[in-house]
């Protein structure tokens, strides 16, 4: 104990020992080539956590020590070092760099780096990028053609999201492939919740309440994503290990916006804008001939009728065809001194969605605020309410025919199902739904009131004049409620005489906590810069799944106690992670930089929940144009880098069951009215371990004519070992099957991004980025026969993933005029580009838009097949080589099962993800109009998914039936179709 206290004494000595003549410095920060004000350039006390960020006339102020080098840095631009002397004034000029060399870069969990210094192709976006442009829907979806090795698609076009993102490949069979999320420190929960709604669709035909086909939106979309000031995305485990068991899938770490020292700053957005259908199919077109030979004379003389009457319907149209009103509106305060800075935001989304009553509402107050209690201490606090809404209809999957768009696939146009004068619809003639009683009358809702609050303080325990040390301590919550109520009326077509009416409500609670405490100590030893980091990080986790449902509904009344029968589907799930970290980086001149690092966590998700796993990481990146011998003019920047790094994935519960690999789970049993339990046919393997990513990444970055060109190489090979499946037992064991550790996998591929500065001058200036990716996926290892994975279609006799020892994970396979199973595509892409533009012209006009080019890959389109049987689909008539009718020759391939080629198709795709055009009025304008009061006014147009051309027959190739599992992707049965999105915006500052 006395050796301690002795300790201590030493460390309070050494911190008051730190004297210097502390004076305040001002200045001004501008644009090299325009002389604008640059709003929020980072300045920063070499060697020290002292910094200030600029206001919105460039100016800063701070306190610092005489002889302090203050380092000023700004995205985008190159940065600069000043020491300070005996000027109180000093004003500095930044030029671009499109490169990005000196963007300082959050990769881990105490510490950052200047990108020029970086081992890792880490991806980074910043708040502008992803929703200063356009109104993105969700956060995820405006990431969508931004960030190379990233695999993001819409599982459905609903309103609300429903994305699923996979970097560098699949990394689990069992579980999410989907990262961690990071927001301000704070571990976000970013689960698919189901709604119940399986009760009625039966699209899972085992009888459960819940389903992974209810077409969940996944909870990121609860985020406001114009809160954001940059993302840093650590795409594999050579860049993601620092955070051990929870990152083998990558990590996204969000940043949101803080406050700066200056006079109080007000922003007011307004976006107002319409969506519509992006690809409308169209109808089949018949004559009278045509209905005659396909349905029959009854079929044709009510089709002679309704033709004569004009009471021909495109249901199609009538079901997807609204103009969805999108509103957005934001406010937000920021500003400070050089004790607190604040940033409050308040915004609300109301978005309708194509399909009447159905939308996306997103409530959101954010307050962020930084004090300096003294130059010793400075604690941070980030807190968000978030209230969301969302109504995103019955689509998908249904094996009852009451989803929109399996009920429309039989629904012929001269149907008349509109309701009468009396509000009574008829019943469909030739389904058990009409999908308009069914839109009109039924509710699918859920609600989610959510926290999420993140607060860290920081000791600066030792300044020196070549050394610091810090302690950084950060702790947040992640807690929300998530409600749903689903109501299908007892006058239903479907309902009567079946269910009667079904009434459901949903309560699901998930409440996490993270606590972290690490040690940073800094040092210069010559032209060395090292930097030590320990620590321990925890991360508690619940969840509560619970859902009620009544049935044979006494009329007219949505109340659960108002039901003749009662049904409850109940889960619990708690865990809890425990991590220790260490970190050493060294920097040598900026010439050669090392990172050596392990983390050792245990779950009590793994089988051994006490033994803890060790997740190594080495990297090494060498700025060879930084070396005496280097004399290439023409070469600015010449890095190679190289890193390995470990990762882990906890054991996955079932994320419908809660069930965990290492129990065997009970089930109620009810015998003679004594309540009991019985076991469950999964055995459980109490030596279930982690599955773990090995990554090898090396690359190169090149920067040319002093930073206007910048291009970038990556190859990488991740191996995922231990994976985690289902393997069949013998009968003997009275068991069905077990899941552990049964194989291996692998995933290869290459990044490149290409940024330029094409063309800077007073009249214009043009940047352009082009990112080019490509991942290829191998079963390595697999210690059970070849299978077709839950989830991954529904049989050979209609094209269905397989998993095949030496093949791609997302082969599809399926009979060619044969009973025999071949491999007919793939579902993973061949490769993907982004070309993103952005243009300033006429000093006040910005112009930017944003290409993506999916080339190659195949989808199971069974949309197609649902409606061949109704005799519907809009190529029905369409001629095979054969002479066949294509939806003839579809539904013949189903009944005898040996041709899925027809169901298999490639789903290549172009498309405008975003494009806008701004124009900022003068700030003289302003002056002369406003007296000064406001300070900046922006209007401008854009627009989401404008333009799609695409080989796929469907209404988008982006789709998944399943959700966002591991191999789950590219099955579409009659999802909520993709729209496009064009907007009004009204920006005002004051």
């Amino acid at each position: 104990m006395k050796k301690v206290y002795s300790a201590l004494t030493v460390m309070l000595m050494l911190t008051v020992s730190v004297a210097y003549a502390q004076r305040t410095i001002s200045g001004m920060v501008t644009d090299g080539s325009s002389g604008e004000a640059l709003v929020g350039v980072n300045v920063i006390e070499k060697g020290s956590a002292n910094g200030a960020l600029t206001d919105l006339d460039g100016n800063f102020k701070i306190e610092v020590a005489d002889g302090a080098v203050l380092l000023f840095s700004y995205i985008g631009y190159s940065s600069s070092e000043v020491t300070v002397g005996s000027q109180s004034q000093i004003d500095i000029s930044l030029n671009e760099d499109v490169t990005n060399l000196e963007e300082v870069v959050v990769t881990g969990l105490a510490t950052s780096v200047k990108r020029s210094n970086l081992a890792n192709a880490v991806a980074s976006v910043s708040g502008e990028d992803l929703a200063g442009k356009t109104n993105i829907q969700t956060l995820d979806g405006g990431l969508q053609g931004k960030v190379a090795g990233a695999n993001i698609l819409n599982n459905s076009g609903a309103p609300g999201g429903g994305i699923s993102m996979k970097l560098r490949g699949i990394t689990t069979i069992t579980g999410s492939s989907e990262p961690l999320y990071i927001v301000d420190g704070v571990y976000i929960d970013n689960s698919a919740i189901s709604n119940g709604s399986n009760t009625v669709t039966a699209a899972s035909t085992n009888g459960a309440m819940t389903t992974n086909q209810d077409n969940a939106a996944n909870r990121i979309a609860d985020l406001d994503p114009s809160d954001i000031e940059s993302i840093e995305i650590l795409k594999g485990a050579s860049a993601s290990a620092i955070y051990g068991s929870r990152a083998n899938a990558g990590v996204v770490i969000i940043t949101t916006k803080r406050g700066s020292e200056g006079k109080t700053q007000i922003t007011f957005k307004q976006d107002v804008g319409i969506t519509k259908i992006l690809n409308p199919l169209g109808t089949r077109p018949f004559t009278s001939a045509s209905v005659l030979a396909d349905f029959g004379s009854a079929a044709q003389a009510q089709y002679d009728a309704a033709a004569a009457s004009g009471q021909l319907y495109n249901y199609e149209d009538e079901l997807y065809g609204e103009t969805g009103l999108l509103t957005n509106s934001k406010i937000t305060f920021a500003g400070g001194n050089e004790k607190t800075k604040f940033y409050l935001s308040a915004g609300r989304k109301d978005e309708e969605g194509i399909i009447k009553n159905t939308g996306f509402e997103r409530n959101s107050i954010r307050a962020n605020v930084d004090h300096k209690i003294s130059k010793f201490v400075d604690v941070n606090l980030s807190t968000n309410y978030i209230l969301s809404k969302t109504q995103r209809g019955l689509t998908n999957n249904d094996n009852a025919g009451v989803s929109y768009g399996v009920a429309l696939s039989g629904t012929l146009p001269w149907h008349d199902l509109f309701p009468n004068e009396n509000g009574i619809y008829p019943n469909h003639p030739a389904n058990p739904s009409n999908p308009l009683a069914t839109r009109d009358k039924s509710t699918v809702a859920d609600e989610t009131n959510r926290f999420v609050i993140g607060s860290g303080i920081n000791f600066n325990l030792l300044r020196r004049e070549n050394s610091f040390l810090q302690l950084k301590l950060q702790g947040g919550m992640d807690y929300y409620n998530n409600e749903s109520t689903l109501h299908f009326p007892e006058d239903l077509q479907f309902t009567i005489g079946n269910q009667n009416g079904v009434y459901s409500r949903g309560n699901n609670v998930t409440f996490n906590t993270n606590l972290s405490a690490f040690l940073i100590y800094n040092t210069t030893v010559g032209d060395i810069d090292l930097t030590s980091s320990a620590g321990v990080n925890r991360l508690d986790q619940s969840k509560e799944l619970l859902t009620v449902q009544a049935q044979q509904l006494t009329a007219g009344q949505q109340n659960l106690q108002q039901g003749g029968s009662l049904t409850a589907f109940h889960r619990q799930l708690e865990s809890q992670d425990l991590g220790y970290a260490v970190q050493q980086e060294a920097n040598w001149d900026d010439k050669l930089i090392a990172t050596a690092s392990v983390r050792l966590d245990k779950s009590t998700l793994n089988g051994d929940a006490n033994k803890l796993y060790a997740y190594p990481k080495v990297s090494l990146a060498a700025n060879l144009t930084n070396f005496d011998f280097w004399n290439v003019g023409l070469i600015s920047q010449l890095k190679l880098r190289g890193a390995y790094g470990e990762a882990g994935g906890v054991p996955n519960p079932n994320a419908v069951t809660f069930v965990q690999p290492k129990f065997t789970a009970l089930g109620p049993l009810n015998t003679g009215g004594n309540t009991g339990a019985v076991v469950g046919t999964a055995f459980g393997d109490p030596n279930v371990e982690p599955e773990r990513s090995k990554e090898l990444e090396l690359g190169i970055d090149l920067g040319l004519l002093d930073g206007r060109i910048g291009y970038s190489f990556t190859w990488y090979n991740k191996k995922v070992e231990d994976l985690i499946l289902v393997a069949a037992m013998p009968p003997s064991s009275g068991f069905l099957n077990q899941q552990t550790n049964l194989g291996a996998l692998e995933n290869k591929g290459i990044e490149m991004s290409l940024n330029a500065l094409v063309v800077n001058n007073s009249a214009i200036k043009w940047n352009t980025t082009v990112n080019w990716w490509t991942n290829e996926s191998e079963m390595t290892r697999l210690d059970v026969p070849a299978f077709n994975p839950p989830g991954g279609g529904f049989g050979a006799g209609l094209g269905t993933i397989r998993l095949e020892e030496g093949k791609s994970l997302t082969q599809i396979v399926g009979t060619a005029g044969s009973s025999d199973v071949v491999q007919l595509g793939d579902a993973a892409p061949d490769f993907q580009l982004g070309w993103s533009n952005d243009i300033t012209f006429l000093k006040n006009f910005t112009f930017s838009m944003l290409w993506h080019w999916k080339k190659g890959g195949q989808n199971v389109n069974l949309t197609g097949l649902l409606t061949d049987f109704g005799g519907t689909s809009y190529n029905y008539d369409d001629v095979l080589d054969d002479g066949q009718r294509l939806g003839d020759a579809r539904v013949a391939a189903f009944f005898s099962g040996e041709n899925s080629t027809l169901f298999v198709e490639d789903a290549d795709y172009i498309k405008l993800r975003e494009v806008s055009l701004y124009y900022s009025i003068p700030k003289s304008v302003l002056g002369n109009a406003f007296n000064g009061v406001v300070d900046r006014v922006r209007v401008g147009i854009s627009g989401n998914n404008l333009f799609m051309d695409t080989p796929y027959s469907s209404y988008d190739p982006e789709v998944s039936n399943f959700g966002s599992g591991g191999v789950l992707q590219g099955i579409e049965v009659t999802p909520f179709p993709s729209s496009k999105r064009m907007f009004f915006h009204l920006e005002v500052g004051f």
